[in-house]
């Protein structure tokens, strides 16, 4: 977690072209290979670094996969439950910019269904607000 952590720092820094590419690198490592919540964060933060929608979504659905295979009861740094909302969130949002409204929908729904896990604190707020935001450009459709 502590390289990832470094890239993403590094990302939000403004190199994220280096960014991009150590996320890469360790997304091979077969200590990320093996645990699924470490391809859940690495996956969710490199989505976030890519310039192009087609590509986001691609580090999206691996996030999402990879929170699936997270077994309930399992050790992990943060609670993967808590992932979803913004997992849902991404992949709704990306779906929207690529025209697929039907799978944005479906996104949307899932992240609302699940929003209850959030933290009453400024990342829940985000997220929460992310969810009403994407609704909003999904109305108007």
């Amino acid at each position: 977690m502590a390289e990832i952590g470094a890239a993403v720092e590094q990302g939000r820094a403004g190199d994220t072209e280096e960014a991009r590419r150590r996320l890469a690198e360790l997304w091979e490592h077969p200590a990320v290979q093996g645990d699924p919540f470490h391809r859940c964060a690495l996956a969710h933060y490199a989505a976030d670094l890519e310039p192009e929608v087609a590509d986001e979504l691609r580090w999206d659905e691996r996030a999402l996969a990879a929170a699936d295979e997270v077994v309930p009861g399992q050790q992990t740094p943060l609670d993967v439950g808590s992932f979803y909302p913004s997992l849902h969130l991404n992949l709704g949002d990306a779906h929207r910019r690529v025209g697929d409204l039907a799978t944005a929908r479906d996104h949307l729904a899932r992240a609302r269904a699940c929003v209850d896990v959030l933290p009453d604190d400024g990342y829940g707020r985000l997220i929460r607000g992310g969810i009403e935001r994407l609704g909003e450009r999904l109305e108007s459709s």
